[in-house]
């Protein structure tokens, strides 16, 4: 049986204060604060920071975390990566708040977790912008050749070509939340006409114009040249990018991934470039990652490949720290958190 679970009182979208913390004067020893961070090879920058807003600090790696938990009122996930909390969960009887250092919490989240009253708080808002930046620089690869450009520059060989305009595209961006929002508002800067697709339909919305339901996608996608999925993965959107949403996509479209790897239907998404059915796409996540080397994925010249970077922009590790150091403050003084996460939902709901 867990103990001492805290109140959470809801204050609107994305903000939770939670009564019962033992909060203090926010100075280390005044706080009375038990924070562990759970870290891989890189600890957070501005430890020092850490240590003068909560009582006591502690780091464990993924082997170490039932060791660290018990008596621990905040847990910092820091490796966003390591599946360690579920083994241990039973070691964390105090645990009030867990921070997760990355937008997506599909690899926080199980059902003993989603069942308590552990509020969960992740980084919405460090990695907008740079994974906008990544979609505009992917859609301007494609319009512009450049793969092939670099390709002939290696074979020293000078041979002209004409290449696409930006202006008169479509792009549909599927995930209408702060990421979405990030990558409609600089594709329309540049010309592109942009829709999205969500959990609902509305019109006149600020960003995209008009959002559609994202479970009609089939019927929706036949005139656009750019499909970008922005998902978070729920049970609702794993493989909403499937075989039907692929095949409904006319030739010359680029399908572009920067949510999660499961959702796309990656042995769709295979098959139609082998048979030619689709112009490219710009792969940031997998399945599985790392993307084997055997991957046939690897092997498709249309096929722009990242390894998990696209939000991973100069200064991002200090962001994702600043963004913590924030809500342990309100945390320490009994204050609302931010970027509290609807746990059945899986994603910050939007305001």
């Amino acid at each position: 049986m867990r103990a001492r679970l805290p109140v959470t009182k809801p204050l609107g979208p994305g903000l939770v204060a939670l009564s019962g913390t033992r909060h203090g004067t926010g100075n280390g020893a005044g706080s009375g604060v038990v924070l562990t961070v759970l870290h891989g090879d890189d600890l957070p920058p501005s430890r020092d920071r850490l240590h003068d807003l909560a009582g006591e600090v502690r780091y464990a790696r993924g082997t170490e975390l039932g060791d660290a938990l018990p008596g621990s009122d905040a847990l910092l996930v820091w490796d966003s990566f390591s599946p360690a909390l579920r083994g241990v969960w039973h070691h964390a009887e105090a645990l009030r708040w867990i921070h997760v250092t990355a937008a997506g919490v599909d690899r926080l989240l199980f059902d003993e977790l989603r069942a308590s009253d552990v509020v969960v708080t992740n980084s919405r808002g460090v990695f907008d912008r740079p994974i906008a930046e990544y979609v505009l620089a992917c859609v301007l690869a494609f319009a512009k050749d450049l793969p092939e450009s670099w390709r002939l520059q290696r074979e020293r060989r000078w041979e002209h070509r004409v290449t696409e305009r930006l202006d008169g595209k479509t792009v549909m961006i599927v995930g209408t939340g702060a990421i979405g929002r990030a990558i409609a508002r600089m594709l329309r800067a540049v010309g592109l006409t942009v829709l999205g697709a969500g959990r609902s339909t509305r019109d006149g919305d600020t960003d995209f114009g008009e959002v559609f339901d994202s479970s009609r996608l089939p019927s929706l996608v036949a005139d656009i040249d750019y499909l970008v999925n922005v998902t978070p993965l729920t049970p609702e959107t794993r493989k909403l990018i499937d075989a039907d949403v692929i095949g409904a996509l006319k030739p010359s479209a680029r399908l572009i991934n920067v949510g999660r790897g499961e959702t796309v239907d990656t042995d769709a998404l295979v098959e139609a470039l082998r048979a030619g059915r689709l112009a490219g796409a710009a792969l940031d996540v997998f399945e599985d990652e790392p993307l084997p080397a055997g991957h046939p994925l690897w092997s498709f010249p249309q096929v722009l490949i990242s390894p998990h970077m696209s939000g991973d922009a100069a200064g991002w590790q200090d962001a994702l720290a600043e963004t913590f150091l924030e809500n342990l403050r309100r945390y320490v003084a009994g204050a609302p958190l931010i970027n509290v996460v609807d746990k059945h939902l899986g994603f910050v709901p939007s305001p």
